[in-house]
């Protein structure tokens, strides 16, 4: 069961931003073509970061009992592209969030 915790916990917060996205409508829901575009053009971007800089010798797998194990090249765990995943659409949601706070201000001549 810990041998999946950490995978799990990283499934969990991307069905959370998920869960965010599509009550307002921010990034996959508001135009899912786009949205999924932007998200694994950023995912390719940062696994190749991570490629190079493994080449380089400067990233090495951790050792955890919460990891699985599989690998998707030397070096390169499963957990890591869900874990860049999760942060690209963490970076979408919440630029969907404060697009949509700055929309929804009144002037200041408007308020209450």
């Amino acid at each position: 069961m810990i041998a999946v915790a950490y995978l799990a916990s990283l499934l969990a917060v991307i069905g959370c931003m998920a869960l965010l996205d599509r009550r307002f409508g921010l990034v996959m829901w508001a135009d899912a073509r786009r949205g999924a575009l932007v998200l694994g053009a950023g995912v390719v971007f940062f696994l190749l970061w991570d490629v190079a800089a493994i080449a380089a010798g400067f990233y090495y797998r951790g050792e955890s009992e919460a990891m699985t194990g599989v690998m998707l090249a030397p070096e390169l765990p499963l957990e890591e592209l869900v874990f860049v995943t999760f942060l690209c659409y963490l970076t979408l949601v919440l630029h969907g969030l404060v697009l949509l706070a700055l929309r929804s201000r009144r002037p200041v001549g408007e308020r209450s």
